[in-house]
């Protein structure tokens, strides 16, 4: 039995925790710990529903300029899902670590929201995309 145990916690760990349903913490995510251009690629996976830039416009998502810092559900012209905007209200902020807790699993983050990205799973990706977010303040 304790062999068992020994495998079961091991198979946890090896796998994030990510084990009958539980997901595991982002880890702490620095914009210095990622690479801005490894997270542009990365934005292509984004792109589709959201622009980034000086110019940026909302899409299916917000713009994400600015974001790092950014209280939830504050873009300007974008209507938010009323579970974000719950969020919103009890006082989220878009940190790198929230960012990275979102991108992980965004419907776990925020059961309800309108994001229908299933999330970045590599630590790394998460990472550099937040790194990239960080060079449009």
């Amino acid at each position: 039995m304790a062999s068992r145990l020994g495998v079961l916690t091991a198979a946890v760990v090896v796998f994030g925790g990510a084990f009958a349903g539980v997901v595991a913490p982002a880890l702490a995510l620095d914009p210095a710990a990622g690479d801005p251009a490894a997270g542009e690629k990365v934005f292509r996976k984004c792109q589709a529903c959201h622009a980034i830039g000086p110019d940026a416009k909302s899409k299916a998502g917000p713009a994400l300029t600015g974001v790092i810092g950014r209280p939830a559900g504050k873009a300007e012209g974008f209507s938010y899902s009323a579970a974000m905007s719950k969020e919103a209200e009890a006082g989220l902020i878009w940190t790198p670590d929230k960012i990275g807790e979102f991108l992980t699993n965004p419907k776990g983050f925020v059961p309800g929201t309108k994001m229908t990205f299933a999330g970045l799973r590599k630590d790394q990706e998460r990472a550099d995309l937040i790194a990239y977010l960080a060079t449009f303040p």
